[in-house]
């Protein structure tokens, strides 16, 4: 990969690939940050508006639940816990992968680094939210406001998640 020198923006360098584990380990310390962040904020969001703080742990628990046909609703909070704190960190680790086998992807900005990770975010949370509506029959207002509350929030994630595993 090459880059700049620093002060002279038309001299170039070759940048050495970054070694796969030093971003695995990135990806999987940004994706935690990234989760706890969007969690917290979660959580604010429905202690304010008068509901449980592990609504979405709960929501998330029955998902998972009928994806692999467990019948124990008094653990869905723990399965949705369990299921969010294992999916970030490694769809953080597996943007540390694609950075090693795509090296166009690496950035040198911080615009570009929450953009990639905001829109990466968002493309690849996409399959795990459709089962939702669909497993727990929502209606179409509550799918549109799923939907809108995990941009929202997925969008958290990306921002969190390029700041600190750039």
């Amino acid at each position: 990969m090459q880059g700049a020198l620093p002060g002279n923006s038309r001299s170039r360098m070759i940048v050495p690939p970054i070694p796969l584990g030093k971003l695995i380990g990135r990806g999987m310390v940004g994706g935690l940050v990234a989760t706890t962040m969007m969690d917290l904020v979660m959580i604010g969001i429905f202690v304010a508006a008068g509901k449980p703080p592990s609504t979405c742990f709960s929501i998330v628990g029955d998902t998972v639940a009928h994806l692999i046909a467990y019948q124990n609703p008094s653990a869905n909070v723990a399965l949705g816990l369990t299921a969010h704190y294992l999916i970030g960190p490694l769809l953080g680790a597996l943007f540390g992968v694609i950075l090693r086998f795509f090296p166009a992807l690496r950035v040198d900005s911080w615009k570009k680094a929450i953009l990639y990770a905001v829109l990466y975010a968002e493309v690849v949370s996409q399959p795990m939210l459709i089962l939702t509506p669909i497993f727990l029959r929502m209606t179409a207002s509550e799918t549109l406001a799923w939907f809108g509350g995990a941009f929202g929030m997925h969008l958290i994630w990306g921002c969190v998640f390029g700041t600190v595993s750039r």
